[in-house]
This record gives structure tokens, sequence and C-alpha cells, in this order.
């Protein structure tokens, strides 16, 4: 499938001069406008290039590393399950964590509960120590 960067970037250029502020706190999952990436970089899907993401950290009331989430359950180092309300199964993806600014959110999703937050916090400074 081709990738239709020429499109994006229409839309990023309105995310940008967007005035308005989203307000968003850690263990968040927002729908995010995350783009057309290049080559394994995790891609969003639609008219607004989006795909669900946790908020992660939260540095300030612009900018946090989120984490993309996926339905295509994986197994490994990299896919920590995560739990919705819906109760559809999808893993939080720690390998694609990225910082993103707060601009980029448009609809939040829903919110994941405390154990699972716990377990991506683990899997990632499991993942930062790793040799």
């Amino acid at each position: 499938m081709k990738k239709d960067f020429q499109k994006w970037h229409k839309v990023k250029e309105k995310i940008d001069n967007a005035p308005v502020r989203i307000f968003f706190h850690e263990r968040d999952v927002w729908w995010c406008s995350i783009g057309v990436n290049v080559g394994f970089e995790q891609d969003g899907k639609g008219d607004n290039f989006a795909r669900p993401i946790v908020v992660f950290k939260k540095f300030n009331n612009e900018v946090f590393w989120g984490i993309p989430l996926s339905t295509k359950i994986k197994k490994g180092k990299f896919y920590v399950p995560v739990e919705m309300e819906d109760q559809l199964p999808r893993v939080a993806i720690i390998s694609q964590l990225r910082l993103i600014d707060g601009k980029r959110l448009y609809q939040k999703f829903g919110i994941i509960n405390e154990a699972d937050y716990k377990r991506l916090e683990d899997a990632i400074i499991a993942l930062c120590k790793a040799p």
C-alpha cells in the first residue's frame, strides 16, 4: 500500500495551527493523529491518520510520551496487554514509545487501569535495562 505523505502533510499543518489545547493525563487513551511515518514506525489510519495511544508520561500541558495501541495481538517483550472497558484485546507497543505534542489528540477513548499502567512501566524499565 502506497503511503499518502502529501495528504498527511495537509492534515499535519491544520493540527499545528490548532489554537486549542486538550487536557490529558497519564493513563488516558486518546485517538491521536500520529500520521504517515517512515518504514516500520506505526502509522495512523483514516482521515485523521490516527490510532489510539496511551499517555504514558506527561511532562507538561503540551507534550507527553505516548505508546500506540494495537488490536493485532503479538507476544514478546515489546508488547504489553492492556484492557479497556470495551473488553477488546489490545497490546501497547512499547518499542514505539515517542514524544507527542498534545495538539495531535482529538478524542478521548478511555483510560487504562492502574495495574496495566504498572505493567507498562515495569516493561519499559526492563527494556531500558536490557543489554
